[in-house]
């Protein structure tokens, strides 16, 4: 059996990693699928597959929120937290073989990082852009990224404002942000008050309101 694991969100400001894995006993049908890195497929495309990925492919998927991020790396640096989710997820299907997508600089590194965290011997290949490399990995990306999408929308139908992609470089997730900060004072929910993108944004609202305050009383 081969397995694939992959995330999707490890870097925004706004909404949940995701990390998810697919086991199979051949990559055949994912070839036939035409399957890539969810980030060369459309919205659409992605969730096309979706279903034809469940078909062909055991899976699991774990969702973290914001505030685990945030609770988690006051104890770990990101890689070594996404060392133990993929392991978790490998520890979950249990395949003989398992690809990865590196999340260290090191490739070596972060695959020693989740052997580490291991229960069983597995053949493991970690490697920078297996998403782009290995079918079993181009499917838990599109799992991965699909699901993270669908929590992005289930954010917005909770807070009734669109929040963008939830990525620093993404215009109207800043805005959305800064609109909030002076509306209501304090980060929106789901957003990962740990990263530099909320922490600058929350210390220019305050700055904002000092620069009021004292204008107001000249």
């Amino acid at each position: 059996m081969i397995c694939g694991v992959d995330e999707a969100g490890r870097g925004p400001v706004i909404g949940p990693m995701v990390v998810a894995g697919v086991v199979c006993e051949s990559d055949v049908p994912l070839r036939q699928l035409n399957v890539r890195d969810s980030k060369k497929l459309s919205p659409e495309r992605r969730e096309a597959l979706v279903p034809e990925i469940h078909k062909v492919c055991k899976y699991e998927i774990i969702v973290v929120p914001a505030e685990d991020i945030d609770a988690m790396r006051k104890e770990m640096t990101l890689n070594d937290f996404e060392a133990k989710l993929f392991a978790g997820i490998i520890e979950k299907l249990h395949p003989e073989v398992a690809y990865v997508d590196s999340a260290d600089v090191d490739e070596h590194e972060f695959k020693k990082a989740i052997l580490r965290e291991l229960s069983f011997e597995v053949d493991l290949v970690s490697k920078h852009g297996a998403d782009d490399l290995f079918p079993v990995v181009s499917a838990a990306s599109i799992l991965a990224k699909s699901r993270r999408d669908a929590s992005i929308r289930e954010i917005e139908a909770e807070i009734g404002q669109k929040v963008g992609s939830g990525y620093s470089h993404d215009q109207e997730t800043i805005a959305f942000l800064e609109r909030w900060l002076r509306e209501k004072g304090t980060l929106p929910p789901h957003t990962r008050a740990s990263w530099d993108t909320a922490r600058r944004l929350l210390g220019l609202a305050a700055t904002r309101k000092i620069d009021e305050f004292t204008g107001g009383g000249r």
